[in-house]
């Protein structure tokens, strides 16, 4: 399918540009306080702006992109057929966890703009195909497609409005500002799905971010840097294990997160997609028994996966169990930090003692699809993963902010009062069952951690039933 009348430009900073130098009390749990500008990110950010006029951010590319017809071209649809892996459809995810009610009463997303950042495959030579060479049938689309022609694709299909997107380059160079992967158009997807009237925005990684440990925990940095400038809520699907991070880098994510919380941007983090392990860069075994940044920080709200089970024609909620897939990078991330004692609004959690708890929520990791357009054809493929539970909670957040009319921030106080009151069965679905328990390629156990009720270190206190905890959340956040 060929999408037609999507002219990009390159506009000027959003209008949610805040002043880095305004001091602010943080008024939080933690009780600290950061009143200066951002930190400076590594020198491996640094980049030489190339583009774009004169008063204007030469390395944001802004777009709005007009909802197609319905596709008439798929060629490989993983979530249909005998074999079909299950994938929720717009309709599903805002049933399953209580965001239609809120979207019937006009809370959609208005106003707000969600960061994600870019995947982690930009190195592939654009028209790369994922499918063996020679088929003659390829049942998956090129590695790199055009973001505007997917989502194009998406909404058409679900009569989704005109969504408008930002695409951040200032990592990635502006060469090819449009070109995506299954995980930046996937989750562009889910989250015009679900808040179909928010800024979608993007940092895009270095090609090369997983080629090394080093580069992992560096870009991690730069582009939390850049996420949490110019949005309401970032929703950071990337993780790295702690150990990975050098002391001044750790010190660096900690101040750039005071930053946002005291210019009330919510992050919500990944926790990661291998169990009790921290998520290693370039995958190795053996595995590290710990947590992953930025998701342990206190300043994020951690995110784990679980396995969603919805009616696929009502979409009513049916139950969740914590994320277990086969394989490497299929179980849900979570344990306790090696880095961070308990923050304060953990204190008295049971389960809860000498560090920081990860996961503080969780969604699900896995029901995501991915519409891809290329040569005018249409795939939809399943996709999985912590990368996916995270933006579901940044959807929710952006929803609170709208709700309340102003930016709550940094939610985590407000989220262990509401899971901890009488309102918590209403607010969550407890995730009770399930483990994170990593069985690795040489047959090492890393044994995790089991679910169970109330607040676990795999699914924290599980998922939301946003019409009830939307309200509560506005309602218990302040300034």
């Amino acid at each position: 399918m060929r999408v037609r009348n999507i002219h990009p430009v390159q506009l000027a900073r959003s209008r949610r540009t805040r002043l880095l130098a305004l001091p602010v009390l943080l008024s939080a749990a933690l009780a600290a306080q950061y009143t200066g500008n951002l930190p400076a990110a590594s020198a491996r950010s640094a980049v030489t702006q190339t583009s774009g006029q004169a008063g204007e951010d030469p390395d944001t590319w802004v777009t709005t992109v007009p909802t197609g017809p319905p596709p008439s071209d798929i060629v490989a649809n993983q979530c249909a057929g005998s074999q079909a892996q299950q994938c929720f459809t717009p309709h599903t995810w805002r049933e399953a966890y209580g965001f239609q009610p809120l979207l019937d009463g006009g809370i959609d997303g208005r106003g707000e703009t969600i960061t994600i950042v870019g995947s982690v495959e930009l190195c592939q030579p654009s028209g790369t195909s994922r499918q063996p060479a020679g088929s003659s049938n390829p049942q998956f689309p090129p590695d790199v497609t055009d973001i505007r022609q997917d989502l194009a694709a998406y909404d058409g299909e679900y009569g989704l409005p005109t969504a408008r997107i930002e695409v951040v380059t200032a990592l990635a160079g502006a060469a090819h500002p449009w070109e995506t992967t299954d995980e930046e158009a996937g989750l562009f997807e889910l989250l015009h799905a679900i808040v179909p009237a928010a800024t979608l925005r993007v940092v895009l990684f270095p090609c090369d971010v997983v080629n090394t440990a080093a580069n992992a925990a560096s870009d991690t940095v730069a582009a939390l840097q850049l996420a949490v400038s110019h949005t309401d809520v970032v929703a950071f699907n990337f993780a790295a294990g702690e150990h990975e991070f050098t002391a001044a880098e750790v010190a660096q994510i900690h101040s750039i997160l005071h930053w946002a919380a005291a210019h009330h941007v919510t992050v919500t983090g990944s926790s990661g997609d291998v169990g009790a392990s921290g998520q290693e860069w370039p995958i190795s075994d053996p595995f590290v028994k710990e947590v992953s940044l930025p998701a342990s920080d206190p300043l994020v709200l951690s995110v784990g996966g679980t396995d969603l089970t919805a009616n696929m024609s009502t979409g009513a909620y049916i139950s969740e169990t914590a994320w277990t897939a086969p394989g490497i990078g299929g179980q849900a991330g979570g344990g306790f930090s090696n880095l961070y004692a308990p923050p304060p609004y953990q204190d008295g959690v049971p389960g809860i003692s000498a560090a920081r708890g990860v996961p503080d929520v969780s969604a699900a990791a896995a029901g995501h699809s991915f519409w891809a357009t290329a040569d005018g054809k249409t795939y939809v493929t399943a996709e999985a993963g912590t990368s996916g539970s995270a933006p579901i909670w940044g959807a929710l957040v952006a929803m609170a902010d709208q709700y309340a009319h102003h930016d709550l921030g940094f939610v985590n106080p407000a989220i262990y009062r509401i899971a901890q009151s009488p309102a918590y069965h209403r607010a969550f679905h407890d995730v009770t069952t399930g483990n994170n328990t990593l069985v690795s390629p040489t047959g090492v156990t890393v044994t995790g951690y089991q679910a169970g009720p109330g607040w676990d270190p795999v699914t924290g206190w599980g998922s939301p039933n946003a019409q009830v905890l939307v309200p509560l959340l506005a309602g218990r956040s302040s300034r």
